[in-house]
């Protein structure tokens, strides 16, 4: 029986490929707001090492959509941990009122960059002063890129606060995208909301992007700096740092309150993954052992079911420098 098992392990590494593919599990509208900021903290390691391996990004901002990469900065600064993806930047933002010249620009870099699978995209100040029928032209071409390019994930933005409150433009536009985004079960980087809210949860309704509060917060709470926030308060780029990774997260297929523990390919439930897994799944496979403890730790391509495949991935992930194992 055991040169049998032997037999089985030197056939899966002769015949192991590597396996690779997204982690897009995630269902239904991600409105990343000043709530995501407080689920930060509970994100798992393993779903934020996934993020940093597995996504390439094209961001479409100027200044103000700077503010986002200021505060992946500062997250990484506080821990290493937090090593962003591939980023390529593009110096241009949504423009103003119908503006759709940072479209065939983008078609021109997914066409020519297949690896790329995620797009974003900011505004500077061209919600404040946009029309119903300037954002739906907005909302239309990102459905257009999304038809075109169904392997890229299209992320949309609000404008920034600009002082005019719940009575002014800006609100009435953002209210519309965010509406568009939550019917359609789209992904929104909510970037007004996350400026609206102290981390207590006081609302500032007629703040701007200059972020009053967030003086008067750091003020009375350690704050961590930065060079320049542009525009801003450095805790106003922290905070969209961190609700940024929180949207990533949730595209990763993580759900917030998800309690569950264990270690992808761990399936001898020994808080590691190592060779001892390989011949866990063998015996469980083809001897009748004990199933893995938990399941879903066993299903390491996350296909729904455990079998050869199983093996295959982690021989490529060990040996070969293969995609992490992705649990449900």
């Amino acid at each position: 029986m055991q040169s049998n098992v032997f037999l089985i392990i030197r056939t899966v590494v002769i015949s192991a490929i590597v396996i690779s593919g997204m982690h897009i599990n995630a269902t239904g509208a991600i409105i990343a707001d000043h709530s995501a900021v407080n689920q930060f903290d509970s994100i798992p390691a393993n779903i934020v090492q996934s993020i940093s391996s597995d996504y390439s990004l094209y961001y479409v901002h100027t200044s103000h959509g700077s503010q986002i990469m200021t505060g992946l900065d500062m997250v990484y600064t506080e821990s290493t941990l937090y090593l962003e993806p591939s980023f390529h930047e593009v110096g241009d933002d949504l423009g103003h009122n119908g503006d759709t010249s940072w479209v065939p620009a983008t078609r021109a870099y997914l066409s020519s960059h297949p690896d790329c699978n995620v797009a974003m995209f900011s505004w500077c100040g061209g919600c404040s002063d946009n029309t119903e029928t300037g954002i739906n032209v907005y909302l239309n071409k990102m459905t257009e890129l999304e038809s075109d390019y169904p392997d890229v994930i299209f992320i949309y933005m609000t404008g920034h606060l600009d002082g005019t409150g719940p009575g002014g433009n800006l609100y009435a536009r953002n209210n519309q995208i965010r509406d568009y985004c939550q019917a359609n079960d789209r992904i929104l980087f909510d970037f007004a909301d996350i400026e609206s809210y102290d981390p207590d949860g006081n609302y500032y309704p007629d703040e701007s992007d200059y972020c009053s509060w967030c003086y008067d917060w750091c003020a009375a709470h350690p704050c961590p700096g930065c060079g320049g926030c542009a525009h801003s308060h450095c805790f106003n780029c922290y905070l969209k740092g961190k609700a940024w990774w929180w949207m990533m997260a949730r595209i990763e297929g993580w759900e917030p309150g998800d309690d569950t523990v264990f270690v992808c390919g761990d399936v001898d439930d020994n808080d590691v993954v190592n060779l001892l897994d390989i011949t866990a799944l063998i015996d469980y496979l083809y001897r009748g052992g004990p199933p893995p403890e938990p399941m879903e730790s066993g299903d390491v391509n996350n296909s729904g079911e455990i079998n050869l495949l199983d093996i295959t991935y982690l021989i490529n992930y060990l040996y070969r420098e293969g995609p992490e194992p992705d649990c449900p």
